[in-house]
Formats: structure tokens, sequence, C-alpha cells
């Protein structure tokens, strides 16, 4: 006799193979989910940092302007010339320089110009130039409380006349 149990080949094993398989399908969609709900929390900030960054580096580079722009107009009013460059004129280069390079956005920038010579205007005597600008911000000091929606920018170049 023999007393070995019938092997059923196939029917048990396909069974159990396709369990696991619809056990892994069901995982990886778990997976995908918990993918998207990860992405979707992590976005807005991952967004707020960007912009941040961005609002940041717009407010830096117009202060290098503005720093620009005061010694631009010292240069100019300091330099040799026959006749020298009045007050106004002075003023000029600087509201020009900042016009052309300032990033603004859609609105004109506005700088405040401020040429002071006190000593007066002979070989030696110093002539201040003061840029001043207001910086808006992009929007961002919506979500980050640090960052003002106005910043208030100044640069001042102090140089002698030749």
């Amino acid at each position: 006799m023999n007393n070995r149990l019938p092997t059923h080949t196939g029917s048990h094993a396909t069974h159990r193979a396709s369990g696991q398989a619809g056990h892994r399908r069901a995982q990886r969609r778990r997976e995908k989910g918990s993918v998207v709900v990860e992405f979707a929390l992590l976005l807005p900030l991952l967004l707020v940092i960007t912009f941040g960054i961005i609002e940041f580096s717009i407010a830096l580079y117009d202060k290098a302007v503005i720093t620009n722009a005061s010694r631009e107009a010292a240069r100019a009013g300091i330099v040799y010339a026959s006749p020298q460059l009045t007050t106004t004129q002075i003023q000029a280069v600087a509201t020009n320089y900042c016009s052309n390079y300032l990033i603004s956005l859609g609105s004109k920038p506005t700088p405040t110009v401020t040429v002071s010579h006190p000593s007066g205007t002979t070989s030696g005597k110093p002539l201040t130039v003061t840029v001043s600008y207001g910086y808006t911000s992009l929007g961002m000091s919506a979500f980050v409380d640090p960052m003002p929606s106005l910043l208030s920018m100044n640069a001042t170049t102090t140089m002698n006349y030749e």
C-alpha cells in the first residue's frame, strides 16, 4: 500500500502566489497614497522656502544697486569738470542708474537722492550722496512674519572733490 497522500500540484501553490501578488499590489497602492500625502504636506513649505530665497535675493540685489547708484553719482559729482555738476544733475545720475537697474516688478522705482557738500565744492572737500529706497516685497511677508512688506534701504557714499 502506498501511504503517501495525494499531492495537488499547482492549485494550492497557485492560490498562494496569487494571494501574495494581490497583497503586494495593495501594499504598493498604500505606499503611493502615503507618498502623495507626504508631498501634499511638504509642498507648501518648499514653496515658501523657494519664494523666500527669491525674495531675499531680489532685496539684496536692489541694495547693491542703490549702493552703486550712490557711488556713481558721487564719482560724477567730484570729477574735475568745468562747469561742475549741479546738485540736480548729481541726483539725476543716481536716479537714472536706479531706474535702469532696480528690480521693482511692475512698479516704477522711486528712490530718494540727497546730495550734500557742506564745505563747498573746492578740491579736497567732501561730497556725500545718499540714496534711499523703499523695497516693496513680492507678498512673502504674508507667509514669513519677519519680512516686512516695505523694507527701507539706504546707501551713502562720501568722496572728496578732485
